[in-house]
């Protein structure tokens, strides 16, 4: 299940290998949504080591949620699953082949951390500092109106287009 409301979206699944990958995806597709796409290969770094964790650590099951979360100027992600341990920064030697996700986690973030839930598990979470945001685009020309013709003032140079706008809400 996907909910995306305004600047938030949340994903439930199964920490498995394969939907690791579709989690990646989609993260990356709501941050270019957002305009964010500065923060997307940071982002997906982090989902995806926190994902990992799940995959390999968490007890008795591996469901698990992600969200993310624009927050003012922060971009939070945050992994709850169901196991109550919380994990360990672990100093890998450097032949060994896992134990740095945390450390990648937070050298690629702002800030990281663990909440306790309870009996109900914990949350990783990472925060990214969001770019400002883009100057709001002008008002496109009503239509009747005496500039409502798009190709009004453009260049007359063949192959010459006025710039793309968009718009998207949330």
């Amino acid at each position: 299940m996907i909910s995306q409301p305004s600047r938030h979206c949340t994903v439930e699944l199964q920490a498995l290998p394969s939907r690791i990958g579709q989690v990646r995806r989609i993260v990356s597709a709501q941050l270019r949504y957002w305009h964010l796409d500065p923060l997307i290969d940071q982002a997906a770094l982090g989902v995806t080591e926190l994902l990992t964790n799940v995959h390999r650590h968490a007890e008795p099951d591996k469901m698990c949620t992600v969200e993310i979360e624009l927050l003012l100027e922060r971009l939070m992600v945050s992994v709850h699953d169901h196991d109550p341990r919380l994990p360990v920064v672990h100093d890998a030697e450097p032949f060994e082949t896992s134990g740095r996700g945390l450390a990648m986690v937070a050298a690629v973030s702002e800030s990281w951390g663990v909440k306790p839930h309870g009996d109900d598990g914990k949350v990783v979470w990472f925060t990214l500092c969001a770019p400002p945001a883009a100057a709001p685009l002008p008002a496109y020309p009503g239509y009747g109106s005496a500039s409502a013709d798009p190709f009004a003032g453009a260049p007359s140079a063949v192959g010459a287009h006025a710039p793309a706008r968009s718009a998207v809400a949330g």
